[in-house]
């Protein structure tokens, strides 16, 4: 149970409900007891062989409470008999099911008011986990599965919230109605009850040895989920590319190998779980048999015990069978939400090395320079950018050129902080950017990239991401500025569009030019462009250049590109390779030095 402390915390905004699920609990054991105990009167009604008492019993202490019982029970039922069998019968008929009614009703209250409990831990979690994994940063995610991620925030979320339930069964409901069992049991027979204290601790230990290995295979059984899921969602992903080139056999092949491990996996699982319910009904019926053979040893032969008496004694042994299954099926889940809860944990309780800084300045304008001040970076072992400086003085537009891998993506990541250097410092109006709040600093950053990611959702709200409250004219003059306009027109409901899954009902341009029409109507001082332009047929290009310049005018750009159209007007073109600059200058000036960047152009890197 080493996982139940960090979960009880998301219990506490709904501890009002779990203390009325205890109460109920404990009235549903108490009246789940008297039921059984309720069939005692009816017996002796039934077999008539109560004695008859005219005079009150007077309480002489605990030490005779059972024969008080029995004797101010004769001396109810005499009392009720002076009026005829028939009313003494339909009383006891109805304080039968009146304590059955009862014990009914608090189940259902209990359940009831668990459900809420239940239901905001898995909602709060969900919650909390998923602002978790919008935090992390990108490098958290980089050899991490799409799916396996999905799968801890659906599938281990609801086995905790399932596992929490059981150990509030675990450690109330079913240990309660046991004790009470117990209870009753020995008032009736001490001597009696001391079988069933032997045989259920024997009974828990051969149980307990079943469950050791459910953590352990459970937790396989969520990983493997998360992989096949994995596999799902690269599929869909990448339908065209897997049509297109015959992979299905290949892919069907990974999926199907992957299935057939959670076949296994969750067969081993299951039938140690299945093993459980058979076990322990097994165990419990070893029990009632002892008590058979010895207690009715005491009716027939020792006559110390009242045969209406051993049957609803049997009725409290066999009661005590139910909510011993039902705490070694709670024990089960315990250890299954261990495992996915550690799966859980392991991404709540993973820390952001970019989290602000206690203090962190909110910035909400920029006034002078971005100054990139000999930084190097590695993703991991080899070194990306090594002591590279850069100025982009406010109103500039500076251009990163340079073959693949050269580092140029990278810079807008670090400009960003979606990485932190490794060595240097970016700064902002002389700040250093890691002494800003995140929010502040990307709030004065527009980002173009040359993937357009959109989302299933229509074309305002797309647009909208940066400026939630911004009014269908802003939406409009944003489209018109990005060149989307006069294609959003023409769609059947406008701004209110739905383009589908990642924007696939778009073609490549428009969808860019969307991501443009984004960038514009948040407005930012700094604008991003990471090769916005390079996945674009030559139509599109030109479109989307339009809207390019339209969005920089007056603006600080870093324009990272392969395509001479993007850069050519750029205040300062910055040429790297291997992460360091090379040459650097404006368009003619570098051409006019023949070197590399003229090389660039002639060889059409940038067609």
């Amino acid at each position: 149970m080493n996982y139940l402390k960090p979960i009880l915390r998301y219990a506490i905004p709904y501890k009002f409900y779990a203390f009325l699920n205890v109460i109920c609990n404990i009235f549903y054991a108490f009246f789940g007891t008297l039921s059984m105990i309720s069939l005692f009167p009816m017996l002796k009604v039934l077999f008539g062989d109560s004695e008859a008492i005219f005079i009150k019993p007077k309480w002489e202490g605990f030490s005779n409470l059972t024969s008080y019982a029995e004797n101010y029970l004769n001396y109810f039922i005499t009392l009720k008999k002076s009026d005829g069998n028939d009313d003494v019968l339909i009383f006891m008929v109805g304080f039968v099911i009146g304590s059955f009614l009862l014990k009914n009703l608090f189940s259902y209250l209990a359940m009831f008011f668990i459900t809420f409990l239940r239901n905001g831990v898995l909602k709060d979690m969900r919650n909390e986990l998923y602002d978790k994994i919008t935090s992390l940063p990108l490098a958290f995610y980089s050899e991490k599965r799409k799916g396996d991620t999905m799968s801890r925030i659906s599938s281990d979320v609801l086995e905790i919230q399932h596992s929490f339930l059981s150990i509030l069964e675990l450690i109330v409901r079913e240990p309660l109605t046991i004790v009470f069992t117990i209870v009753s049991m020995f008032i009736i027979s001490p001597k009696l009850s001391i079988f069933v204290l032997i045989f259920i601790p024997l009974s828990g230990f051969v149980i307990s040895l079943i469950g050791k290995s459910l953590k352990r295979n459970s937790n396989k059984v969520q990983k493997e989920q998360g992989f096949f899921l994995s596999i799902v969602d690269e599929t869909l992903s990448g339908l065209k590319v897997i049509k297109g080139f015959n992979g299905e056999k290949i892919f069907s092949d990974k999926f199907q190998s992957s299935t057939t491990k959670f076949y296994k996996f969750s067969n081993k699982l299951l039938n140690k779980q299945n093993l459980a319910g058979p076990t322990s009904e097994f165990l419990g019926i070893t029990v009632i048999a002892v008590l058979l053979w010895y207690g009715g040893n005491m009716v027939l032969n020792e006559k110390s015990l009242d045969a209406s008496l051993f049957l609803v004694y049997m009725g409290l042994a066999y009661n005590i069978l139910t909510p011993a299954k039902a705490i070694s099926k709670a024990s089960y889940g315990v250890k299954r939400g261990n495992a996915a809860a550690e799966r859980v944990m392991e991404i709540l309780n993973s820390k952001s090395p970019l989290k602000d800084i206690p203090n962190a300045l909110t910035k909400t304008n920029f006034e002078t320079a971005i100054e990139i001040k000999n930084i190097s970076f590695k993703y991991e072992d080899d070194l990306v950018l090594k002591n590279f400086s850069v100025s982009v003085p406010k109103g500039k537009s500076v251009a990163l050129v340079g073959q693949s891998g050269s580092g140029k993506s990278t810079i807008a990541n670090l400009v960003t902080r979606f990485y932190d250097v490794n060595e240097g410092q970016i700064e902002i109006d002389g700040k250093d950017i890691r002494t800003l709040t995140k929010h502040s600093l990307r709030n004065l950053m527009g980002l173009v990239t040359q993937d357009s990611i959109l989302f299933n959702d229509t074309i305002k709200n797309n647009v909208r991401l940066g400026k939630e409250d911004a009014t269908d004219d802003e939406v409009l003059k944003a489209l018109e500025i990005a060149n989307a306009w006069e294609f959003v027109k023409d769609l059947p409901k406008g701004i209110e569009t739905n383009i589908g899954d990642s924007g696939n009902k778009l073609s490549g341009g428009q969808k860019q030019r969307l991501s443009i029409a984004r960038a514009v109507l948040k407005n930012p001082p700094i604008m991003i462009l990471d090769e916005a332009t390079s996945a674009l047929d030559t139509e599109s290009e030109r479109l989307v250049q339009v809207a390019l310049e339209n969005m920089m005018k007056n603006r600080t750009s870093i324009v990272i590109a392969h395509r001479l159209s993007t850069i050519q007007n750029a205040d300062e073109i910055i040429v790297m390779q291997k992460g360091q600059i090379v040459e650097q200058g404006k368009h003619q000036e570098l051409l006019d030095k023949n070197g590399i960047y003229k090389n660039l152009v002639s060889m059409q890197s940038f067609e």
